[in-house]
């Protein structure tokens, strides 16, 4: 198996046959590997160097600065994520690997912050302002993108345009830092244990050093070697169910490594609102192969899986 390349230019071009070209290669991706490449963004090469820069300042500041941010303090799951606060395997060691979570800004006394104080409410943001300005241009620049490749994927599906997008109002998309450290022993090689994503989609930005592995279909994991400035596009266990298992899910993890190698990622959870009914889409049902799913509303979803992988939640 080989990671498609998927052009995000020719996605958004303003020719017709172009961009329809381009949305058959990218339904064959979601429905075979669930994972590509997207080259061509809009996002600036400045802006993705920037962000680099400041995860390395944040990540490099003592331990009680970043506990200062500390997720557990956040009942909406916000801030500073510590080495080993996750375990994405259950069956294998805790995470290696420190991380920080941002998403939209809601007051605490906003309505859903209120309503769903798990998913809404108030950031944990970094004490330097150069940082959280970065994230928070990277954050828009990235949305953007995604809902144009949402909107990509509703007319590969046959669907109205703003099928996807239109459930993103108040949306709970996630940006993430990811920190891997160097590992501690040669038996502890997972900086992400094997797993699959919550929501619809994720576009990763990565460094190049590489880690980064891919389950094919005969079960044996691939390389997504990393490639400049491109980021790396896989489908959510949200919007299989929404497609009726058609885009698949696929399950991938991070080898962490045994030099003094440090690796940088950046993920964006793309996860519409709490309220967003998922149920199958019309195009992908049929009498032979009718809706697997129930209905769910796409907040109880995420909340439910965050709730399963962090155990400071339990108690909440």
């Amino acid at each position: 198996m080989s990671i498609p390349l998927i052009d995000f230019a020719k996605l958004t071009h303003e020719t017709d046959a172009i961009r329809h070209q381009e949305n058959q290669v990218l339904d064959k991706a979601c429905r075979e590997i669930g994972f590509f490449y997207l080259i061509n963004t809009s996002i600036p090469n400045s802006l993705m160097n920037a962000l680099m820069r400041e995860a390395k300042r944040f990540f490099a500041q003592s331990q009680e600065a970043k506990n200062a941010i500390d997720i557990r303090n956040s009942v909406n799951h916000r801030g500073y994520g510590n080495i080993g606060e996750e375990q994405l395997d259950e069956n294998g060691h805790a995470d290696w690997k420190e991380t920080f979570d941002m998403a939209m800004d809601f007051p605490a006394d906003h309505p859903l912050a209120s309503k769903y104080p798990k998913m809404y409410g108030p950031n944990q943001n970094p004490t330097d302002p150069t940082t959280v300005e970065v994230l928070q241009d990277y954050y828009v620049e990235v949305f953007s993108v995604a809902q144009k490749l949402m909107t990509a994927m509703a007319q590969a599906l046959s669907l109205e345009d703003d099928f996807f997008t239109s459930g993103f109002t108040d949306h709970v998309s996630v940006l993430r830092m990811i920190h891997y450290p160097p590992r501690p022993t040669s038996n502890h090689d997972n900086g992400a244990g094997a797993h699959t994503d919550y929501g619809c989609v994720t576009l990763l930005l990565q460094d190049q050093i590489g880690g980064l592995q891919v389950k094919n279909r005969q079960n044996e994991w691939v390389d997504a070697t990393p490639i400049e400035n491109a980021l790396v596009v896989n489908i959510g266990d949200l919007m299989q169910h929404w497609t009726n298992d058609e885009y698949v899910s696929t399950a991938h993890r991070v080898r962490a490594s045994t030099t003094d190698v440090h690796r940088y990622s950046f993920p964006f959870f793309v996860e519409p609102d709490y309220e967003t009914k998922v149920e199958c889409v019309p195009s992908c049902a049929t009498a032979e192969k009718p809706a697997k799913y129930e209905p769910i509303l796409g907040g109880e979803w995420i909340q439910y899986r965050l709730d399963a992988t962090y155990s400071y939640r339990d108690s909440e």
